[in-house]
Formats: structure tokens, C-alpha cells, sequence
């Protein structure tokens, strides 16, 4: 499909992911067997985006397979509905003087409740916006829930639905947050569920913790700088702790969201700098599957409903012909 003209994209967030990634070095891992592994095919375009700051960040299924997305620098929330269609669930508030390693406001990770209610990580360094903020199910005024820490960078989200708690990576800090949901009429708080090395940035890159997934009794979690897949277990009793951390995948540079293909631990990964989408298996070793001439263009994050596979591509450091998409894809039955 034809790209169509873009406006330019806001160049923060390229200079200051793109200038450390430069110091990396982007890899593939080992090519093991394949004969179990779920193939993706048929990629084609469900949207193009075009409006300024329609930057697509990250994504929500709804039932009927319609993709709740954050367009990162509008800081808005979007329902693409299986047509195509875009409409426009709610605007977080302009930030007159946002301080975050980006230097503007940005929404970033995406969850949705079982209700339809939407929550949405908005990273503005200002006491009074920066947080989580939920929208009603249908969309309106968004609302801010819980404030975290203004040097706190909140990514990747998820519910985990056998205790309504959300938990959110901090790309910052190198943590992940919980917050209990269920608090009746009382403020939900954040607290840091887990942290340490594996979860932190490095010097040569800002931005540790990012993606995040609840799957098969743990957090699963992305680390961007150290390019791995991590998996913290839930520990045993109601109060869920976590227990340690594992390194699930390496050689995952540039990683940023991913989704399960299945029940299984079989995951699809978006490596935003190199403009791929990599099958990473249970044992993980990975594969590419998708790529920019798929019409990957700087992939933030996946999802998957039954046989399709959504991907975003934000485009953030493309300066010559920048093609902002979600793109569909179909998926084998997962074997592993």
C-alpha cells in the first residue's frame, strides 16, 4: 500500500533513544529448530495515521477485536475499529512545561479492564498530571487515579484479573509498580512491586523496564537498554509478591512491547530500532518474522486476538518518509 505524506513527528524522543542506540549493537538469537513455531503472514495495513502527534505508542484489544491505542505525543486515546475507522476516546490535558527524559508529555502503556474501562500511563514530570489516568468505557473526560513520581517513567501496563491490580513498568527507575484497583471509594495508591539490575536502564541507554504482560502466573517484562525478556513469578499467598527475577531471552535489542501468541510462553516482540517483529521462543532463542518491508516503521507494540496479530509502528526516528500504521497480520495456531 502506498505510504501517504506524513507531517513531521516530534524529534525528542529520537534524539534521545536514538543517539544511545547508536552505542548498541542490534541482534538476533540463535536459529534453532522451527517446526513448532506459529507462522505470521499476510501483513497489511488496517490504518495510517496522520494528525500531529499521532504517534501510535501502544495497544488494548476490545472483544470484537477493535485496538484501543495512546498516540504517544497527542497524548490521546484512540479506538481503530476493524475498519479502519479511527475515533478519538479522550485527550489527556496539555502539560505547559513537561519534564521527562523526552522532554514533552507523552502517553505510553495501555490497559483494559474487564468493564471496558481504559487505563493509561501519561509521563508529563508535573505533580499534578503525571500518572495513570483511566478513561470510562466509550470514552469522555479522563481522570487522573493514581500519581506516581514525577522522575518515574510509566510504560508498559497490565491487569492482572484474579486480583484487579495493575501493574505498570517504570522505564526510569527500572521498577514496576502495582496498584490494587479494588479500593472502593479510596484513592488507589502505587506501590513498587518489584526492582533491581535486570529491570534497570544502563548508561548508554535511559530506558530499562518497558513492556509488560501478565502471563501464566508472573509479570512478564521487556528491558529496552539490556535488550532481554524477563519473567517474575507471582510468589505464593494472597499478597502475590514477587519472587525472582528471571532472564527468559537475550540478544532482544531495542525491545519494547510484546504479546503471548498463545497459552503457551511463545511471544512476539517489537524491536523498535531495527523495524522488526521477533517470534521469541520458549527457550529463547527468536527469530524475525516481520520487518520494515512488511511496512514496520519503528514498532512500539503488539497484541494478539485469535488469528491476528496488531502492530504498531510509531515511526519516532524516521525523518525521511515517516508512515505512522497499525498493521494486521495472521498467525498460525500456536504449537509451542
Amino acid at each position: 500500500m502506498a505510504q501517504l505524506p506524513r507531517p513531521s513527528r516530534p524529534a525528542r524522543l529520537a534524539t534521545a533513544v536514538a543517539t544511545a542506540a547508536a552505542l548498541t549493537v542490534l541482534g538476533a538469537g540463535p536459529a534453532l529448530s522451527a517446526g513448532g513455531d506459529p507462522t505470521v503472514t499476510d501483513p497489511r495495513f488496517l490504518a495510517h495515521f496522520t494528525g500531529e502527534g499521532e504517534t501510535p505508542e501502544n495497544i488494548a484489544l476490545e472483544p470484537d477485536g477493535s485496538a484501543d491505542i495512546t498516540f504517544a505525543f497527542a497524548h490521546q486515546v484512540a479506538r481503530v475499529a476493524k475498519d479502519g475507522d479511527t475515533k478519538i476516546l479522550a485527550t489527556l490535558p496539555a502539560v505547559a512545561n513537561p519534564d521527562t527524559p523526552v522532554g514533552a508529555a507523552i502517553a505510553l502503556g495501555i490497559a483494559r479492564a474487564h468493564d471496558g474501562t481504559l487505563y493509561v500511563a501519561y509521563a508529563t514530570g508535573e505533580a499534578t498530571t503525571h500518572g495513570i489516568w483511566r478513561v470510562a468505557p466509550g470514552g469522555g473526560t479522563a481522570e487522573r487515579i493514581v500519581a506516581l513520581p514525577v522522575d518515574t517513567f510509566p510504560n508498559g501496563m497490565a491487569i492482572d484479573k484474579e486480583c484487579d491490580t495493575l501493574y505498570v513498568a517504570d522505564s526510569a527507575r527500572g521498577a514496576v509498580w502495582s496498584v490494587a484497583l479494588n479500593t472502593g471509594d479510596a484513592t488507589p495508591q502505587a506501590t513498587v512491586w518489584a526492582s533491581g539490575d535486570a529491570l534497570e536502564p544502563t548508561p548508554q541507554l535511559p530506558f530499562g523496564a518497558n513492556g509488560l504482560k501478565v502471563h501464566n502466573g508472573a509479570v512478564w517484562v521487556s528491558n529496552s537498554a539490556r535488550g532481554t525478556l524477563l519473567r517474575i513469578p507471582f510468589g505464593p499467598g494472597p499478597d502475590r509478591a514477587a519472587g525472582p527475577v528471571e532472564e527468559r531471552a537475550t540478544g532482544l535489542d531495542g525491545i519494547d512491547d510484546f504479546a503471548f501468541t498463545g497459552h503457551g510462553d511463545t511471544v512476539l516482540a517489537a524491536l523498535i530500532q531495527a523495524n522488526a517483529l521477533e517470534l521469541v521462543r520458549p527457550d529463547g532463542s527468536h527469530k524475525t518474522v516481520l520487518t520494515a518491508a512488511d511496512g514496520l516503521d519503528n514498532p512500539t507494540s503488539v497484541a494478539v486476538h485469535a488469528k491476528t496479530v496488531y502492530v504498531n509502528s510509531a515511526a519516532y526516528f524516521n525523518t525521511m518518509d515517516p508512515d505512522p500504521n497499525l498493521l494486521l497480520a495472521r498467525i498460525s495456531k500456536n504449537k509451542l
